[in-house]
């Protein structure tokens, strides 16, 4: 590994770390903005549960590597937690902490009967074999198996995960405890009990945050200048749904660098030509970067790839008037305080992309009672969801004269407060 690369990955892990110190930052402002008292706090600010696991894996090559991974549960006061598996490089401990606080205050503002939990493993799926990846999944599920469940905490896909990961993982829970059990996971295959809906869940969410957002700022959408930061599952399916809504795409961007043409993108060219891994602008010569992009002149910004892209450093040179989060952790603190003084409107990630998580609540429920729903159902259902938790993180932004974020982290604590207080633990 080249002095960069650990560079890189030290200044990665700092910037986890930060991660779950503005979370908690915003939680205690929350919190007090409510009236809450210290102690709810203390129970908030950190996971009551935290697993971290070990687990040897047979590898292709005939040597056994051995791989870390972890299991969060934040809070389970409102009911199981929820949330996805990610398998990264740079995974970390405080980054999955952090990342499982996130779902539950998503599942608060959209009125899910869950707290949030998050896992991951420090890998490379990039450089595994199929083999060796049904193995790991396997081997996850066996390391967690007693602190999870369909009652007890529900994993769904992450970063560089997807519905095959989740099928082989539900088979090996399955087997453990020697009953079919789908509820254990979502995000599966269609055949397996997943539901209709879910791979662009996320997407619709945030689509339906940009309609709601665009029509407060007189903005119509039809014509509109957007500019989406990732091309991955939820960048890309946005970056498609706003397309086909009638906005200009004008730049999108991978890992890689970014395309921009003021006069609109062919997003449906560019799908057509992406990898599995979201990776497009390598095809192209005429390219600029992630830092230009995300400086371009639009009228929405959609940040959609990794955490802390909108800082202190280029907040000032943001030109969109609303800038929409479907990534986590896209805008530091101090980036959000200045985009908000520059009275744009910025809506937060655990508002904006909490689509994923309440069609993953949908897919539960159909497994749970066996009856499964169309398409229709899936996305007139998600629309009432996410209208109603948008105007809701929105009336509290205005009538407490406080920005979207902590409007948003407000919404989402209540109710893990209140049950918390209702069972007796604080």
């Amino acid at each position: 590994m080249t002095a960069q690369n650990n560079a890189d990955q030290n200044q990665e892990k700092h910037e986890n770390n930060d991660v779950l110190a503005s979370t908690q930052t915003v939680i205690h402002e929350a919190l007090d903005k409510l009236g809450y008292p210290s102690e709810v706090y203390e129970l908030l600010k950190e996971p009551i549960r935290l697993l971290t696991v070990r687990i040897p894996i047979k590898m292709d090559d005939g040597t056994t590597k051995i791989f870390t991974g972890y299991r969060a549960q934040h809070n389970d006061s409102v009911g199981p937690t929820k949330g996805g598996v990610r398998f990264h490089p740079n995974v970390t401990e405080n980054e999955v902490k952090a990342l499982s606080i996130w779902m539950s205050l998503k599942a608060g503002i959209v009125d899910l009967p869950y707290g949030g939990g998050k896992g991951g493993i420090i890998c490379d799926p990039r450089t595994m074999s199929f083999r060796e990846l049904e193995a790991l999944s396997r081997g996850y599920v066996r390391a967690i198996s007693q602190l999870v469940g369909p009652t007890k905490d529900i994993p769904a896909p992450d970063v560089m995960t997807n519905s095959q990961i989740m099928a082989w993982m539900m088979d090996e829970y399955s087997r453990i405890r020697e009953f079919d059990s789908p509820g254990f996971i979502t995000g599966k295959p269609l055949v397996l009990g997943g539901s209709h809906g879910r791979e662009t869940a996320t997407a619709k969410g945030v689509t339906i945050c940009i309609r709601e957002a665009a029509a407060k700022r007189g903005i119509t959408l039809e014509g509109a200048r957007v500019v989406v930061q990732g091309f991955g599952n939820a960048g890309s399916f946005l970056a498609k749904f706003m397309h086909d809504a009638g906005a200009k795409v004008i730049g999108i961007s991978d890992a890689y660098g970014g395309l921009y043409d003021p006069e609109g993108l062919d997003i449906d060219y560019l799908l057509e030509r992406r990898d599995s891994f979201g990776t497009v602008t390598k095809l192209f010569k005429d390219t600029i970067s992630n830092k230009e992009l995300l400086e371009l002149d639009c009228d929405i910004l959609v940040p959609a790839a990794i955490e802390n892209q909108i800082t202190e450093e280029n907040a000032h040179n943001i030109k969109a008037s609303i800038v929409v989060e479907a990534a986590n952790g896209p805008t530091t603190l101090e980036a959000t305080k200045i985009l908000t003084e520059r009275g744009i409107l910025l809506v937060p990630d655990v508002l904006a992309s909490a689509g994923g998580v309440t069609v993953s609540y949908f897919e539960w429920v159909q497994n749970n009672q066996g009856y499964y729903w169309t398409e229709e159902e899936v996305e007139e259902k998600l629309e009432k969801v996410m209208v109603k938790s948008f105007n809701s993180v929105y009336t509290t932004s205005v009538n407490r004269k406080v920005n979207m974020r902590l409007a948003a982290y407000m919404v989402g604590v209540r109710k893990m407060a209140e049950a918390s207080r209702f069972r007796g633990w604080i």
